[in-house]
């Protein structure tokens, strides 16, 4: 398996590859300032996709088009049997409409909301399949490239959850490499945590907080599951986590609220504790609600708790000995990085959880993702060097024919 990533390397065709990347890295920096100014919100990506369906239909690639969830894809064809590898960057970015997505420079710093999470890879996918061209790079399995909706926040992995369950090339996609943000080069995710968020809605009959005082209050149930939520014990391998990350409600200082909600977010790496830790929030709401009721008059009507999900992403993972965390961890050793396998969650989550392989490899140098500082470093050396870790890592999955 290490063998196929040095045979890569070391071919006529990977240095001509290269040597195409470099005399066109401004055009990978233009393209990355051009995208990352298209606002991409999740569940507001659509400009930004079709802008990006455009830039994939300009290489000539094959049934280029656009899902119904919002995913822009294209194939480049194979000369195996139709097997298929998909290659994808997400299209989203945590930042609201509105916000200012004007790029600033600084020496070889680009600083600019979301351009290094996921923007940048956006356009690092287009160099790619520009550079296999130009090298005459034929690989054995066809390559589905794709710019992805739904990764942040609450898309809840929807655009690679529809392209593995019910798009176009659902039951086809045998390995998938996901180009994300800035993890430290080296950093392969093939492990997915799992969440479980929910918002949780606690009403009441509401009053007035000196006429009605006495009654049951939704803020005190909603008061009372954060504190015992705040105390619940988990593990600290597998790793899991709770957060109370969002509250709201009420009328005024003087009313005793009818309506109080709170947002949360539970995570684990194993899918059994995911579920544990599931249960005993739920039943932390259902005590909450109960005390508030036993403690206080429920003559104008009880406290009561709504549960939604918001978000459910699904936790597994690869076994770190596959062929395709073998090839990633064979190019991250030739480039000089100290390879680690980690778990996250990533679109890689979708497969990992389908029994499908499936990584994300970090595109290279930056930090700040997800604040409006966030910047990528584009000094062309080093960005030259980082982009071939996810290059080497995909032509190793498709099967490259460089012989």
């Amino acid at each position: 398996m290490t063998d196929t990533v040095a045979r890569i390397m070391a071919s006529p065709a990977w240095k001509a590859a290269l040597a195409h990347l470099a005399a066109h890295h401004d055009r990978f920096v233009e393209e990355t300032l051009e995208l990352v100014q298209i606002p991409a919100p999740f569940f507001g990506e659509e400009v930004r996709g079709r802008h990006y369906l455009d830039m994939l239909r300009a290489e000539a690639l094959e049934d280029c088009a656009m899902d119904a969830e919002g995913n822009a894809f294209g194939l480049r064809r194979g000369t195996g049997n139709g097997s298929l590898v998909c290659v994808a960057a997400h299209l989203d970015t945590v930042f609201p409409a509105g916000t200012d997505l004007t790029p600033r420079r600084e020496g070889t710093r680009i600083y600019a909301p979301g351009i290094g999470d996921d923007t940048r890879s956006l356009a690092m996918n287009l160099a790619f399949l520009r550079a296999m061209n130009a090298a005459g790079i034929r690989t054995r399995h066809d390559i589905l490239f794709v710019g992805n909706v739904g990764e942040e926040g609450l898309g809840d992995l929807r655009g690679v959850r529809f392209l593995f369950t019910k798009g176009d090339h659902a039951g086809r996609i045998q390995g998938f490499v996901s180009v994300e943000g800035p993890m430290g080069m080296g950093t392969i995710v093939s492990g997915a945590t799992g969440s479980r968020r929910y918002r949780v809605s606690f009403r009441g009959p509401g009053g007035h907080s000196f006429m009605d005082f006495g009654i049951v209050s939704p803020s005190f149930a909603m008061a009372g599951a954060m504190s015992a939520l705040s105390r619940m014990r988990v593990p600290e391998t597998p790793r899991t986590t709770f957060s109370a990350s969002v509250v709201g409600g009420g009328t005024s200082v003087n009313s005793i609220p009818n309506e109080m909600w709170l947002e949360v977010d539970l995570r684990s790496d194993d899918a059994a504790e995911l579920r544990r830790i599931d249960e005993d929030f739920n039943a932390i709401v259902q005590r909450a609600v109960a005390e508030e009721n036993a403690a206080r008059d429920t003559s104008k009507g009880p406290v009561t708790a709504e549960v939604k999900v918001i978000g459910d992403r699904p936790a597994g993972a690869i076994d770190t000995s596959s062929e395709l965390v073998a090839h990633a961890r064979a190019a991250a050793d030739a480039l000089g990085f100290a390879p680690k396998t980690v778990a996250s969650s990533t679109d890689a989550s979708i497969p990992i959880s389908l029994g499908i392989p499936g990584i994300a490899v970090s595109a290279g140098a930056g930090a700040g993702a997800h604040t409006l500082d966030e910047y990528i470093d584009v000094e062309p050396t080093r960005s030259l060097h980082d982009m071939q870790l996810a290059f080497a890592t995909i032509l190793a999955m498709a099967g490259a024919e460089v012989d």
